[in-house]
């Protein structure tokens, strides 16, 4: 499972596994529990790459990003580990 650290959101870390590029689940710490339960619903089993497009660039409260939009940075960070 990938770990990335979140930036400038109350989510502090997302857990990401990957199965190819489908995503397998995701974890969420912190943050506003509900939300990111259904996120969680809705990204599992969808390809990463179309969940970075549909969520890159989410706000929060004009804060310039949001845990769905962290989420996409987790994506490609553990995209870019999984081809390695």
């Amino acid at each position: 499972m990938f770990e990335y650290t979140t930036h400038g959101t109350c989510c502090k870390k997302i857990f990401v596994q990957l199965n190819e590029n489908i995503i397998e689940d995701v974890k969420f710490i912190g943050g506003c529990d509900g939300n990111l339960k259904a996120i969680r619903k809705l990204v599992i089993g969808k390809e990463a790459k179309d969940i970075i497009e549909l969520l890159r660039g989410n706000e929060c409260r004009n804060k310039g990003t949001s845990c769905a939009d962290q989420l996409t940075y987790a994506l490609e960070e553990a995209l870019k580990t999984s081809s390695n």
